[in-house]
């Protein structure tokens, strides 16, 4: 996993968008995860993917390498009210017996792993027939809204960062889950508006890669007060609006019945 994903772990852990209730009634009524089924959540810190199926009845193991998003993790699953059992330890090096859970869930973190090597290891590790779940929930930059906006403003600080402009599609990501072996894929997306106020969302582009990539805490103080300005002049209302798109693959282990 790339260290720019991880810079600023804390900041991002408590500022990034939590998935939608629709995402888990989703996969929940579609059979992608069963509740009781055994499931392991990559890169669990993150996300509330892991907390969010515990809730649901799922019996969840999540994995990471961060010992602080480990931390917080566990608070906010004591909070809800659930255990989720941590390993921690990068997915590329982890070790967990065959065939031990029943899905293992990518949220908000596929883009930075080792895909093929991540593919493999989840072939492995899932039960025949058991489902393979990446999930992202992503910002839409439109034109003229403040993610574009606040897109134009990282640009102009990083020119060469690649993560800007995307429409919270990933096809290529189809071509490699199919080619490493898994069957029965299946993708969908949904836009969805989340409320947020001008505190959480510098907040979240702080932490976001682009900005965490510029290293110098000086610069990125600078495109703070920036960011404050843009949004007092262009988006002055609050909370703002903002698009995002959840895309969801599920692709079933090899041996499965039908």
């Amino acid at each position: 996993m790339s260290e720019d994903f991880v810079r600023n772990a804390a900041e991002r852990l408590r500022q990034v968008t939590e998935f939608p209730e629709v995402f888990f009634e989703r996969v929940i009524a579609d059979g992608s995860v069963r509740s009781g089924g055994a499931v392991l959540d990559l890169h669990c810190g993150g996300s509330n993917v892991a907390r969010g199926l515990a809730v649901r009845g799922c019996a969840l193991t999540g994995i990471d390498h961060s010992a602080p998003l480990l931390a917080q993790a566990a608070e906010l699953d004591r909070r809800a009210g659930v255990m989720v059992r941590q390993w921690r330890a990068r997915v590329e090096n982890a070790d967990f017996p065959p065939a031990s859970f029943d899905a293992i869930t990518a949220a908000q973190c596929w883009q930075a792993c080792d895909r093929p090597r991540t593919l493999a290891l989840a072939r492995g590790w899932l039960r025949p027939g058991g489902r393979l779940l990446i999930a992202q929930f992503q910002w839409l930059p439109l034109a003229g809204n403040v993610v574009q906006d606040s897109e134009r403003l990282i640009l102009a600080r990083n020119p060469g960062w690649t993560g800007h402009s995307g429409s919270g599609l990933h096809p290529l990501w189809l071509k490699e889950v199919a080619e490493a072996g898994f069957a029965d894929l299946r993708s969908w997306s949904l836009d969805v508006q989340v409320p947020c106020s001008h505190v959480a969302w510098r907040s979240r582009v702080r932490s976001s890669p682009g900005v965490a990539a510029l290293g110098d805490e000086a610069r990125v103080r600078q495109l703070d007060v920036e960011l404050m300005a843009m949004l007092s002049l262009r988006h002055p209302g609050e909370p703002m609006v903002v698009p995002h798109r959840l895309w969801v693959v599920s692709a079933a282990a090899p041996g499965g019945a039908g």
